[in-house]
């Protein structure tokens, strides 16, 4: 991703994020699954993220992501976290008899710039990796 420019500022800042549904209730939902992908693309470009690499795995998400400045990181996770949340669980109302207080993501997730021993290639490969990790079945490590 090259540099990007807004009227107030240039960036070039790159995000791995982590998080999990609910519960992991969403394991074995493939429908669920194959529909979270669209909406954090959809969300990324109402926003003027740069989704660069993105896996919807069975008990979790990886997003890798550039956003501008004005952002920050708690909001952008907001942002992809609440707007899927209630689209999802419009479009698939039986979730909320599965889910207590009708809450679709975990309250945490994992953040991680890219560095120095971190490059945007490393993660790139992880997520990537991370794909076939089932047919695989070895744990890749970032370092």
């Amino acid at each position: 991703m090259p540099i990007k420019r807004t009227s107030h500022a240039v960036y070039d800042a790159k995000y791995h994020l982590v998080w999990a549904p609910k519960y992991r209730k969403w394991i074995d939902r493939e429908d669920i699954r194959r529909r979270i992908e669209p909406l954090f693309l959809q969300i990324a470009e109402d926003f003027g993220f740069e989704l660069d690499e993105l896996e919807v795995a069975k008990d979790h998400v990886h997003i890798f992501l550039n956003f501008p400045p004005r952002y920050a990181i708690a909001k952008v996770v907001g942002l992809l976290k609440s707007i899927s949340a209630s689209r999802v669980l419009k479009e698939f109302p039986e979730l909320r008899e599965q889910l207590w207080k009708g809450e679709f993501w975990e309250d945490g997730y994992c953040v991680r710039t890219v560095g120095d021993d971190v490059t945007a290639a490393v993660i790139r490969r992880y997520i990537r990796y991370h794909r076939h990790e089932e047919s695989w079945g070895t744990q890749l490590k970032l370092l």
